[in-house]
C-alpha cells in the first residue's frame, strides 16, 4: 500500500479512461481494541480542482468533530467525489485507476 503522502495529489482515472480528479483526502477506519492502533483505508476523496491538504480537517486529535470544522468541511468538500478503496484497480506513478465509471461514484 502506498503511503498517504504518495496518494495525495494523484490523478484519478475511471475504467473508460475518463479523468475524475485529484486525490485530496483519504478516509480511513480506525481499529480499536488492538494493542497497536491500526487504520485501514476506506476510500479516497477526489476533487476536480486542486485543493490544499484536507487531512484532519474534520477531526480533532481526540477523534471529535467541532461544529466549525464540520461547516468548513462541507464548504471545502462541496463537489468532491468519494471513491471506495475496493474500486481502486491500481495506483502508482502519479495516477490512480479505478474499475468503475465516473458517473457511478457518489458525492463525498
Amino acid at each position: 500500500m502506498a503511503s498517504v503522502t504518495e496518494l495525495i495529489g494523484q490523478s484519478v482515472w475511471d475504467s473508460n479512461g475518463v479523468w475524475v480528479g485529484f486525490v485530496v483526502d483519504i478516509r480511513v477506519v480506525k481499529h480499536r481494541g488492538e494493542l497497536q492502533q491500526s487504520h485501514t483505508v476506506y476510500g479516497l476523496v477526489v476533487s476536480g480542482r486542486r485543493a490544499p491538504l484536507l487531512l484532519a480537517l474534520t477531526r480533532e486529535r481526540q477523534g471529535r468533530s467541532a461544529w466549525l470544522s464540520r461547516a468548513l468541511a462541507r464548504l471545502v468538500y462541496a463537489g468532491c467525489t468519494f471513491v471506495p478503496w475496493a474500486s481502486v484497480a491500481e495506483y502508482g506513478g502519479g495516477e490512480v485507476h479505478i474499475d468503475v465509471l465516473r458517473n457511478e461514484l457518489t458525492r463525498a
